[in-house]
Protein backbone atom coordinates (compact mmCIF):
# COMPACT_ATOMS: atom_id res chain seq x y z
CA UNK A 1 0.00 0.00 0.00
CA UNK A 2 1.34 3.64 -1.31
CA UNK A 3 0.96 6.12 1.14
CA UNK A 4 1.99 9.97 1.48
CA UNK A 5 3.57 12.12 4.16
CA UNK A 6 4.89 15.20 4.97
CA UNK A 7 7.08 16.59 2.36
CA UNK A 8 9.35 17.99 4.93
CA UNK A 9 9.95 14.92 6.79
CA UNK A 10 13.11 13.73 8.06
CA UNK A 11 15.40 11.74 5.47
CA UNK A 12 17.37 9.15 8.17
CA UNK A 13 19.39 7.93 5.10
CA UNK A 14 20.29 8.88 1.30
CA UNK A 15 21.05 5.92 -0.96
CA UNK A 16 22.44 6.47 -4.23
CA UNK A 17 21.75 4.08 -7.01
CA UNK A 18 22.94 4.09 -10.75
CA UNK A 19 21.38 2.44 -13.71
CA UNK A 20 23.65 1.20 -16.24
CA UNK A 21 23.60 -1.31 -19.38
CA UNK A 22 23.71 -1.00 -23.18
CA UNK A 23 20.92 2.00 -25.11
CA UNK A 24 17.56 0.66 -25.21
CA UNK A 25 17.44 -1.97 -23.02
CA UNK A 26 14.79 -0.12 -21.03
CA UNK A 27 16.69 1.68 -18.42
CA UNK A 28 14.76 5.33 -18.51
CA UNK A 29 11.05 2.88 -18.36
CA UNK A 30 12.28 1.03 -15.19
CA UNK A 31 12.93 4.34 -13.33
CA UNK A 32 10.22 5.63 -14.36
CA UNK A 33 7.68 2.84 -13.60
CA UNK A 34 9.75 2.83 -10.28
CA UNK A 35 9.70 7.12 -9.53
CA UNK A 36 6.49 7.73 -10.90
CA UNK A 37 4.60 4.51 -12.18
CA UNK A 38 4.55 5.60 -15.72
CA UNK A 39 5.28 4.09 -18.99
CA UNK A 40 5.93 5.67 -21.88
CA UNK A 41 5.93 4.36 -25.88
CA UNK A 42 7.97 6.60 -27.72
CA UNK A 43 10.79 7.05 -24.57
CA UNK A 44 13.83 9.21 -26.06
CA UNK A 45 17.13 7.91 -25.75
CA UNK A 46 19.04 9.28 -22.14
CA UNK A 47 21.39 12.09 -23.33
CA UNK A 48 24.37 12.14 -20.19
CA UNK A 49 23.08 11.32 -17.25
CA UNK A 50 19.45 12.24 -15.08
CA UNK A 51 18.19 11.40 -12.13
CA UNK A 52 14.87 10.89 -9.98
CA UNK A 53 13.87 10.31 -6.49
CA UNK A 54 11.89 8.32 -4.52
CA UNK A 55 11.50 8.56 -0.46
CA UNK A 56 10.25 5.08 1.12
CA UNK A 57 10.21 3.64 4.23
CA UNK A 58 12.19 0.23 5.56
CA UNK A 59 12.00 -0.66 9.13
CA UNK A 60 10.43 2.75 10.34
CA UNK A 61 13.47 4.53 9.16
CA UNK A 62 12.57 7.39 6.24
CA UNK A 63 15.03 6.86 3.18
CA UNK A 64 15.29 8.92 0.11
CA UNK A 65 16.74 6.84 -3.04
CA UNK A 66 18.86 8.79 -5.14
CA UNK A 67 18.37 7.13 -8.75
CA UNK A 68 20.82 7.51 -11.35
CA UNK A 69 20.26 6.76 -14.70
CA UNK A 70 23.10 6.52 -16.99
CA UNK A 71 22.88 6.82 -21.18
CA UNK A 72 24.59 3.36 -22.51
CA UNK A 73 25.77 4.69 -25.47
CA UNK A 74 29.65 4.01 -26.33
CA UNK A 75 30.24 8.01 -26.66
CA UNK A 76 28.88 8.98 -23.26
CA UNK A 77 30.62 6.35 -20.74
CA UNK A 78 33.35 9.08 -20.17
CA UNK A 79 31.36 11.38 -18.71
CA UNK A 80 29.15 8.91 -16.41
CA UNK A 81 31.55 6.96 -15.30
CA UNK A 82 32.18 9.54 -12.65
CA UNK A 83 28.43 8.93 -11.80
CA UNK A 84 29.44 5.85 -10.26
CA UNK A 85 31.76 7.11 -7.32
CA UNK A 86 29.68 7.67 -4.65
CA UNK A 87 27.20 4.65 -5.66
CA UNK A 88 25.70 2.24 -2.83
CA UNK A 89 24.05 -0.13 -5.33
CA UNK A 90 23.50 -0.85 -9.25
CA UNK A 91 21.13 -2.28 -11.52
CA UNK A 92 22.62 -3.92 -14.54
CA UNK A 93 19.97 -4.29 -17.25
CA UNK A 94 19.92 -5.88 -20.15
CA UNK A 95 17.10 -6.96 -22.61
CA UNK A 96 15.94 -10.41 -22.60
CA UNK A 97 15.08 -9.96 -26.28
CA UNK A 98 18.86 -9.37 -27.48
CA UNK A 99 21.64 -11.54 -26.89
CA UNK A 100 24.18 -9.17 -27.34
CA UNK A 101 22.94 -6.85 -24.20
CA UNK A 102 23.53 -9.31 -22.00
CA UNK A 103 26.68 -10.77 -23.38
CA UNK A 104 28.14 -6.89 -22.64
CA UNK A 105 27.08 -6.91 -18.98
CA UNK A 106 30.66 -8.24 -18.20
CA UNK A 107 31.71 -5.32 -19.45
CA UNK A 108 29.87 -2.93 -17.63
CA UNK A 109 30.20 -5.04 -14.68
CA UNK A 110 34.05 -4.69 -14.80
CA UNK A 111 33.65 -0.89 -15.01
CA UNK A 112 31.34 -0.42 -11.93
CA UNK A 113 33.73 -2.16 -9.80
CA UNK A 114 36.29 -0.48 -11.07
CA UNK A 115 34.72 3.16 -10.10
CA UNK A 116 32.66 2.10 -7.46
CA UNK A 117 32.63 0.69 -3.21
CA UNK A 118 33.72 -2.57 -3.02
CA UNK A 119 30.99 -3.33 -1.25
CA UNK A 120 28.44 -2.28 -3.51
CA UNK A 121 25.07 -3.97 -3.69
CA UNK A 122 24.40 -4.92 -7.09
CA UNK A 123 21.50 -6.95 -8.98
CA UNK A 124 21.28 -8.05 -12.59
CA UNK A 125 18.21 -7.44 -14.37
CA UNK A 126 16.55 -9.09 -16.99
CA UNK A 127 14.17 -6.50 -18.96
CA UNK A 128 11.12 -6.67 -21.37
CA UNK A 129 10.05 -10.50 -20.06
CA UNK A 130 6.71 -9.04 -21.87
CA UNK A 131 8.20 -10.29 -25.22
CA UNK A 132 8.92 -13.57 -24.20
CA UNK A 133 8.04 -15.04 -27.58
CA UNK A 134 11.28 -13.42 -28.61
CA UNK A 135 13.56 -14.11 -25.71
CA UNK A 136 17.02 -15.09 -26.52
CA UNK A 137 18.53 -14.71 -23.01
CA UNK A 138 16.99 -17.27 -20.76
CA UNK A 139 16.46 -17.05 -17.03
CA UNK A 140 18.12 -19.91 -15.89
CA UNK A 141 21.62 -18.73 -17.37
CA UNK A 142 21.09 -15.14 -16.36
CA UNK A 143 20.53 -16.72 -12.50
CA UNK A 144 23.28 -18.77 -12.75
CA UNK A 145 26.10 -16.05 -13.83
CA UNK A 146 24.56 -13.75 -11.58
CA UNK A 147 25.37 -16.15 -8.32
CA UNK A 148 28.90 -16.83 -9.84
CA UNK A 149 29.44 -12.69 -9.80
CA UNK A 150 27.71 -12.53 -6.18
CA UNK A 151 24.54 -10.57 -7.78
CA UNK A 152 20.89 -10.45 -7.45
CA UNK A 153 19.11 -11.54 -9.92
CA UNK A 154 15.47 -10.52 -11.18
CA UNK A 155 13.55 -10.04 -14.65
CA UNK A 156 11.11 -7.59 -15.21
CA UNK A 157 8.94 -5.74 -17.75
CA UNK A 158 8.92 -1.99 -16.99
CA UNK A 159 5.45 -2.25 -19.46
CA UNK A 160 3.45 -4.13 -17.21
CA UNK A 161 5.09 -3.24 -14.46
CA UNK A 162 6.38 -6.93 -13.60
CA UNK A 163 8.82 -7.23 -10.17
CA UNK A 164 10.17 -3.79 -10.97
CA UNK A 165 9.41 -2.51 -7.40
CA UNK A 166 11.02 -5.67 -5.99
CA UNK A 167 14.25 -4.96 -7.74
CA UNK A 168 15.01 -1.47 -6.60
CA UNK A 169 13.24 -2.44 -3.23
CA UNK A 170 15.74 -5.45 -3.04
CA UNK A 171 18.56 -3.19 -3.63
CA UNK A 172 17.83 -0.41 -1.04
CA UNK A 173 16.57 -2.82 1.75
CA UNK A 174 20.60 -4.26 0.98
CA UNK A 175 21.98 -1.13 1.41
CA UNK A 176 19.87 -0.51 4.89
CA UNK A 177 21.02 -3.89 5.94
CA UNK A 178 24.83 -3.62 5.23
CA UNK A 179 24.46 0.19 6.30
CA UNK A 180 22.26 -0.47 9.65
CA UNK A 181 25.09 -3.76 10.31
CA UNK A 182 28.09 -0.90 10.45
CA UNK A 183 26.40 1.16 12.69
CA UNK A 184 25.74 -1.32 15.24
CA UNK A 185 29.01 -2.92 15.01
CA UNK A 186 33.01 -2.42 13.76
CA UNK A 187 33.16 -5.66 13.29
CA UNK A 188 31.81 -6.65 9.80
CA UNK A 189 30.94 -10.33 8.46
CA UNK A 190 30.76 -11.38 5.52
CA UNK A 191 27.74 -9.52 3.02
CA UNK A 192 25.40 -11.87 3.03
CA UNK A 193 23.09 -11.76 -0.70
CA UNK A 194 19.62 -13.53 1.40
CA UNK A 195 17.37 -10.40 1.84
CA UNK A 196 14.38 -10.72 2.10
CA UNK A 197 11.71 -7.18 2.40
CA UNK A 198 10.51 -6.47 5.67
CA UNK A 199 6.74 -6.36 6.29
CA UNK A 200 4.76 -3.14 6.06
CA UNK A 201 7.55 -1.84 3.47
CA UNK A 202 5.62 1.44 2.80
CA UNK A 203 6.13 3.84 -0.07
CA UNK A 204 5.95 7.74 0.73
CA UNK A 205 5.94 10.96 -0.99
CA UNK A 206 5.80 11.95 -4.40
CA UNK A 207 8.72 11.64 -6.18
CA UNK A 208 10.98 13.96 -8.08
CA UNK A 209 12.55 14.08 -11.40
CA UNK A 210 15.69 16.47 -12.01
CA UNK A 211 17.46 16.92 -15.70
CA UNK A 212 21.43 16.88 -15.63
CA UNK A 213 22.41 18.94 -18.28
CA UNK A 214 25.93 17.47 -19.92
CA UNK A 215 27.78 19.88 -21.63
CA UNK A 216 28.75 19.39 -24.94
CA UNK A 217 32.17 20.34 -25.19
CA UNK A 218 35.02 18.47 -24.40
CA UNK A 219 35.61 15.15 -23.06
CA UNK A 220 33.25 12.41 -24.70
CA UNK A 221 35.38 10.09 -27.05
Amino acid sequence: MASYGDYNQKIDYVFKIVLIGDSAVGKSQLLNRFARNEFTLDSKATIGVEFQTKTITIDHKTIKAQIWDTAGQERYRAVTSAYYRGALGAMLVYDVTKRPTFDHIARWLEELRSHADNNIVIILVGNKTDLGTLRTVFAEDAKEYAEREGMFFLETSALEATNVESAFLTVLTEIYKIVSRRNLTANEGPLSHKTSLPPGTTIVLQSERQDVQIPKQGCCG
